[in-house]
Formats: structure tokens, sequence, C-alpha cells
């Protein structure tokens, strides 16, 4: 059978020229083009998948011993016929606080309107794709599972088929527990620019200091502020006393895909959904998984919803799972 290939796009994006960050605008982003692509004349449906936090569409081909990299995954899947041909495209959200959650902010950038806007029709213009959102896919885990969700949420015109591993949902579980470990360790810095740079300085990153990154990086996706100088955003808490600032709270929960459903229900109602999540997860992410499909359940929306022996962590076996689900619904879709 003819051998896949892997092509690595630099990619320009006008979207986030002179973000706030000062983060490149040129992209690499990876692109998997199945056995049979360069023999052929063929199109074929297109996944993207959104790498977790403090990822990039690279860090997907990494090989390990006992692990497949991506690429070898589909490989494997589809000359053993588990999966049809498909391309992957492996976006690159990274940002300098560790991940963009795969949303516009004005103390981040518009990663939105780069996904959407941008890459998509770009790659449909120089790749043989199917321009159909029942041929376009979007995964990921953690940080991925949520921005897949969202991105399907919010353009059911563009993704008809979302797959979310383990993805961030019920932010009362999963961020705020980490509120009192992320003010300590940045008191301790002397503050978010002190923390900043004192965690680039580490060349070995201390787990200690992930509450503080993780937290700061979604106020900047979920709480920007034009006025709160010079970080652009709001903390969901007050960083003397730790006491929630409900206000900015509130802004967050308006992005948690829990309390997102009801805005969003018709265009729920028209993907097709995969979501898994791990009962040992550390991030209590099983909690909000149960919430939200529990939710969909009693609108009659349609899903599948899976839950397995195993922690947040090494997981990317179950990718198998949601590109089995993916190659389904793409061969139920076609016209």
């Amino acid at each position: 059978m003819p051998l896949s290939s892997i092509v690595i796009e630099s990619f320009e994006s006008e979207c986030l020229k002179n973000n706030p960050l000062g983060d490149p605008h040129i992209r690499k982003v990876p692109i998997y083009l199945p056995p049979g692509y360069e023999s052929s004349r063929k199109r074929f449906p297109v996944i993207y998948v959104l790498t977790g936090f403090t990822g990039s569409g690279l860090m997907l081909l990494n090989r390990e011993g006992f692990s497949e990299a991506l690429d070898e995954r589909l490989d494997r899947l589809i000359t053993g016929k588990i999966i049809k041909p498909v391309i992957v495209v492996m976006p690159d959200c990274f940002t300098y606080y560790g991940g963009s959650q795969y949303l516009d902010s004005e103390a981040t950038g518009r990663y939105e309107t780069h996904l959407i806007q941008e890459l998509v029709p770009s790659i449909d213009q120089e790749y043989r794709t199917f321009d159909d959102p029942a041929q376009r896919a979007v995964m990921g885990k953690s940080s991925g599972g949520y921005g897949s969700m969202i991105l399907g949420m919010r353009h059911p015109d563009v993704f008809g088929v979302v797959a979310c591993h383990s993805g961030d949902m019920a932010f009362e579980y999963c961020y705020l527990p980490d509120f009192p470990e992320a003010m300590m360790e940045i008191e301790r810095c002397g503050g978010i620019s002190g923390f900043m740079k004192d965690f680039y300085a580490q060349p070995k990153k201390k787990p200690s200091g992930f509450p503080a990154l993780n937290t700061i990086a979604m106020a900047s996706c979920y709480s920007p502020n034009l006025k709160t100088k010079p970080h652009l955003f709001d903390l969901p808490f007050d960083l003397k006393s730790c006491d929630l600032r409900q206000e900015v709270w509130e802004r967050w929960l308006e992005w948690d895909p829990v309390q997102m459903i009801p805005r969003h229900e018709r265009a729920l109602r028209k993907l097709k959904i995969f979501i898994d999540c791990g009962i040992r997860d550390e991030f209590r992410l099983y909690a909000g998984s149960r919430i939200f499909t529990s939710k969909l359940k009693k609108l009659g929306i349609d899903h599948v919803y899976e839950e397995f022996e195993d922690t947040h962590m090494k997981i990317i076996y179950r990718y198998d799972r949601s590109l089995k689900f993916i190659s389904d619904a793409f061969q139920s879709g076609a016209s």
C-alpha cells in the first residue's frame, strides 16, 4: 500500500499579526496526507486535531518508546481498514501563557478566527478535501477537547463532527480548586509578571507552578480586560484574600461548555459528538463530562459518552476510539 506523508506548512496568519503577547504569527502546521493521496485525484475528509494546554501540533508527531505518534497511529488504523483514509491537520495555537483555548481574546490574540477564517479555508484550497462540514471534524484532548467542543458548538457550519477527550467542563470543579495555590505562587513571585519571569527562567518547569500558569492562561482567554494593565485580563479572585470576584467568575462561566448548552442547543443537534473521560482524571473532568452529557441526554441530543479506567495523562490510545467514531460519521454523512 502507498505510504502516507507529512507536510509541514509555515502558515502566515494575518489574524495573529501584532497579537498582544508578541507571539509569532507564522506557525508550523503539520498536515498528514494518507496513503494513496499522492497517487490519486480523490478528495478526502479532514480532521483537525487540537492539542492540550502547553501543546502545539508538532508535538503530536513526537516518537516515544512503546507509544505511537499520531501519524503512526493513523497509518495503522488506515492500513488495517479500521478507519477510512483522511487528511489530518495539526494547528499551533500556543501562546506565551501556554495556550489560547482556541478562542479570540483581547489579551492573547484571535485564535478562533485564525482557525475558522484562515486555516480551514486555506487547507480546503491547497489540499483535496471535501468543503463540507459533514466531512470535516475537530478533535482533541484536555484544552484541545474543550476547543473542539466550543468550535463545534459555535461553528456547526464548519465542523460537523466533534470528539472531546477529557475536555475542560464544569469550571467550578476543574479550575476553581486551583485558585488558592495559584494565589500563593503568584504572591511568592511578587505578582503575575514576576511569576511568568520566574517560570520561564526555570530550566525544568516545576509542577508547583502549573496551577498558577493554568489560571493565568485561562484568565487571559475567559476574562480579558483592556483596562487592566499591563496584562489585559482580570483574575477571578482577589490576589490578597482569594475571595472570588463574582463578576469576573461569571465571565468565565459564560465559556463553560456546560453553561453554553442552552445558547447552542440548535448547533449541538446538528453535530455528531463523541465524549470520553477517565474516571481517575486528576482535574476532576469526569464530573464535567457527566454533567455535560446528562444535559445532552435530557434534551434528547444524540451523542456517545464513554468512561474508562485511567487518569488525565498519557491517554492518547483513546484516539483509536474517537478516530473510528469520526470515520464512521464521515461515511454516514457522505453524499
